[in-house]
């Protein structure tokens, strides 16, 4: 008898993953869609068609989408366009699908692909930066996933930094997200060359075809040092820095991974300057704490959402 796969969907502000997932936590095929900006309804045909294209038999799914779950329904997604109101996903999906379906943030879920097969395996402590359109985040503790009461917890993009700070996309001022997420730092840029800063960005953007400043052009761009992007980034870093020095005041955890799209495309290195930008803002010295990058790529959030599928009994 051939091993139950399941379907991991992870669903970014930029692209939509999906992946037929083994027991053992291998990937066997991959599809991948842009994140359409029409709303719910939208998103669920692309994870329809992603799904339907995979083959395989699955008997489920599981799917990470950016912003509040709770109880199989999407409370808020920040960073997507067109979600006003809390949708019941998992019944809407089960329903198209035909199978059953569970529901998780897709940082809970990225940590989760990375707890059971990747960086994070074996730790029993855990806080997960996910670093992408925004930022997320997502908790191991003694040795279980925490979500808390309504399915918030471990949110680090939220956490506030900056009393009246920037603007954040969840209407409140001071996060971490409204400094450190790709959308905050493209919009920095932009009033930055509005007010007659040279970066070679653009320029960058537009020699790979994209639409927005992806990882792969800040990538890109920091490599071949453009003063606008190491500044913007510094800043950036900084921002995530303090964020997950509290969290980890509040905690005590003794791991960080770093992972989502600046994570695979930078590794190690960008995990060592959160590192050593939280580092002035701990208490204490905490001797047995370690920072590193996700090991998994963009298989993170498909293991993960797979795994969550495997968890909640949905086969």
């Amino acid at each position: 008898m051939s091993p139950a796969l399941v379907v991991g969907v992870d669903v970014g502000g930029t692209n939509i993953e999906a992946g037929l997932v083994r027991p053992d936590h291998q990937v066997l095929g991959r599809r991948k869609a842009a994140t359409p900006a029409g709303g719910p309804d939208a998103v669920l045909d692309t994870i329809e068609m992603l799904v339907g294209t995979l083959g395989g038999d699955p008997v489920a799914v599981g799917v990470g989408v950016p912003g509040v779950v709770h109880g199989g329904e999407v409370l808020t997604v920040p960073n997507l366009p067109g979600w006003i109101r809390p949708i019941d996903l998992a019944t809407e999906l089960t329903k198209r699908l035909d199978l059953p379906v569970a529901l998780g943030n897709d940082a809970n879920v990225g940590l989760l692909g990375e707890w059971v097969a990747g960086s994070a395996a074996g730790a029993e402590n855990v806080l997960g930066v996910w670093l992408g359109t925004g930022v997320g985040g997502g908790l191991i503790l003694g040795g279980q996933p925490f979500t808390g009461v309504h399915g918030a917890a471990g949110e680090i993009g939220h956490v506030l930094i900056r009393a009246d700070g920037a603007l954040c996309h969840c209407g409140r001022r001071g996060c971490v997200e409204a400094y450190a997420g790709r959308r905050a730092m493209e919009h920095t840029v932009g009033v930055m060359v509005g007010a007659g800063c040279v970066t070679s960005l653009h320029e960058i953007r537009d020699r790979y075809g994209k639409a927005r400043l992806t990882s792969k052009v800040w990538a890109r761009a920091l490599a071949q040092d453009d003063p606008l992007a190491v500044e913007v980034f510094a800043a950036a870093v900084e921002a995530i820095g303090i964020g997950v020095a509290n969290a980890v005041v509040l905690t005590d955890v003794d791991t960080v991974v770093v992972g989502g799209g600046l994570a695979e495309k930078l590794g190690q290195g960008l995990a060592d300057r959160i590192a050593t930008a939280a580092q002035p803002w701990l208490l204490a010295r905490h001797a047995r704490l370690r920072f590193i990058a996700a090991a998994l790529g963009d298989d993170s959030g498909v293991v993960g959402a797979a795994a969550l599928a495997r968890r909640s009994g949905s086969c």
